[in-house]
């Protein structure tokens, strides 16, 4: 068994202090940040009911109830993933209700007569956060000509001048957009305005022999933009395609103690064991301050809200107070985008969507819920589950946290919940590199997605696409991309007998 699972034994963590309202990442010895919300008895509890798991003869207690209390039980089909998490009480059910009915509004052009929908784009990717989170989970590539708007091109270029690298290096930008189009390529504009391209993938098939002679294609994809519409794209420009992501159990997410993902960080692999995963950090708009990065592909975002201001502004192209951005991604090259009227109405605010429509579409993030596993005690769920351990996978798939006692919403306070990831980023190696830097990202390094609900993609979304791309058509395809810091678990997966590859599938498809 990888010897990865030790780090939380380790006295080597990453410090993680916050002075002067600035956060700072460093390393020390037997000295990691202690988690102040616990007695010293809590910790010691919660130590020993988040240890990895050793007897895999039976399903450890309260493993089917990934999100703890929190949990859906709702029966499994195409909606589970949009059920409110089981524990909120029944004002929050009216709210999490309140929020989904603006998740799913669909925004217009300005002006309107329709007031308080309008302030589209004027140049945006999608009419509604439903229209790119489709059913609350999992985007897919485009599988037509027209179909886009699961999955988005991020650009950013290199830094140029002194401020360029002043910005980066102070967080206040996580990356420095391309001249002319942006941060995101817009392949849709509002009446009159030309959309700013499209997106263009072609796909190379690579041949991969596994133990046993069966033989898996791996598809190779290289990206453009066709259809250029305002000049060329900045040469040192980069495309980083991005599907979204299942917006299950964020709130939980944001209510894991730092110190615990902290905990697992070894950047400089100080044991050796050939895993070095990072903290990430962020700029959180609430504090204006350095902040622990846990949301998006390269973890870029400290809070759920922060995710959800950023997806208005350029996905939709809406402004919020947290990114008053009326214009959206428009650029000062891009003057007849600028000129476009915008949606703010004073009677409401600054902001086209002002802070009541940020409450409530936030209080519906964060409390989509997570559904119970299936199968969780079953013996192949369970053979599964060991070869997950002993090919590695846990090492950066971390199965289980206690979030903190002293969370903000309750629902979400000292719960036991399973997500499978450590919220770190990782190298993943030269096969998924994007090229492109973002905060202390490298353009080889993602963060750790949870694989809670992974098992049952097809059933909520139609299709088994993973990765930050959906280059894989189904989860071996995924494990197989896997290089960098997971290639010895990759390796090791491809080395076993058909058997056990089989039980290892099992066991993700019962997350």
């Amino acid at each position: 068994m990888t010897e990865r699972p030790a780090r939380r034994l380790l006295a080597v963590s990453t410090a993680f202090t916050v002075a002067a309202g600035v956060f700072v990442l460093g390393h020390a010895h037997s000295a990691g940040l202690e988690r102040d919300d616990l007695s010293a008895k809590d910790r010691k509890r919660v130590a020993a009911v988040t240890a990895l798991a050793t007897d895999f003869s039976r399903a450890e207690q309260y493993e089917a109830m990934s999100g703890g209390a929190a949990t859906s039980l709702a029966k499994i089909d195409i909606d589970s993933f949009s059920h409110f998490s089981e524990n909120i009480t029944f004002e929050e059910r009216e709210t999490f209700k309140l929020g989904n009915a603006l998740f799913q509004k669909l925004w217009v052009s300005s002006p309107s007569s329709t007031q308080a929908s309008d302030g589209l784009g004027p140049l945006y990717n999608a009419r509604s956060c439903q229209t790119c989170h489709i059913k609350d989970g999992r985007g897919h590539p485009p599988e037509g000509a027209q179909d886009a708007t699961s999955m988005f091109l991020r650009l950013a270029r290199a830094a140029k001048t002194p401020d360029d690298e002043a910005a980066l290096k102070n967080f206040s930008e996580m990356s420095l957009p391309d001249p002319v189009y942006g941060r995101q390529l817009q392949d849709r504009g509002v009446p009159g305005l030309k959309a700013e391209g499209r997106m263009a993938i072609d796909y190379t098939e690579e041949p991969v022999t596994l133990a046993g002679g069966e033989v898996v294609h791996l598809r190779r994809p290289a990206y453009s933009v066709a259809n250029l519409a305002y000049g060329d794209l900045d040469p040192t420009t980069t495309l980083s395609p991005r599907v979204t992501q299942p917006m299950l159990g964020l709130g939980l997410i944001q209510a894991i103690h730092e110190a615990d993902i902290l905990a697992l960080a070894d950047p400089d692999d100080a044991n050796g064991d050939g895993i070095s995963g990072k903290a990430a950090v962020a700029i959180d708009p609430k504090t204006g301050r350095q902040a622990l990065g846990r949301f998006g592909w390269k973890a870029q975002s400290a809070t759920v809200r922060q995710q959800s201001a950023e997806a208005f502004a350029f996905d939709i192209g809406i402004s919020t107070p947290e990114v008053p951005l009326h214009q959206g991604d428009c650029t000062p090259a891009q003057t007849a985008c600028l000129e476009r009227p915008d949606g703010v109405q004073e009677r409401l605010g600054d902001a086209e969507a002002p802070p009541p429509v940020m409450d409530l579409v936030t209080f519906y993030a964060e409390n989509l819920a997570v559904p119970a596993r299936r199968k969780a005690s079953f013996a192949g769920t369970l053979a599964g589950k060991r070869v997950f351990y002993e090919t590695g996978c846990a090492s950066c798939h971390q199965p289980k946290f206690v979030t903190r006692r002293d969370a903000e919403n309750k629902a979400h306070a000292f719960q036991l919940i399973w997500p499978y990831s450590d919220f770190l980023l990782h190298d993943m190696g030269e096969g998924l590199a994007d090229g492109q830097a973002v905060g202390v990202a490298s353009g080889r390094e993602w963060r750790t997605p949870p694989l809670w609900g992974i098992g049952l993609t097809k059933t909520v979304n139609g299709h088994t696409f993973f990765l930050h791309d959906g280059r894989a058509r189904n989860l071996t395809e995924a494990i197989l991309w896997h290089g960098g810091e997971a290639k010895a678990a990759r390796d090791r997966f491809a080395a076993l007998e058909k058997h056990d590859r089989d039980a290892l599938l099992t066991f993700l498809e019962s997350l």
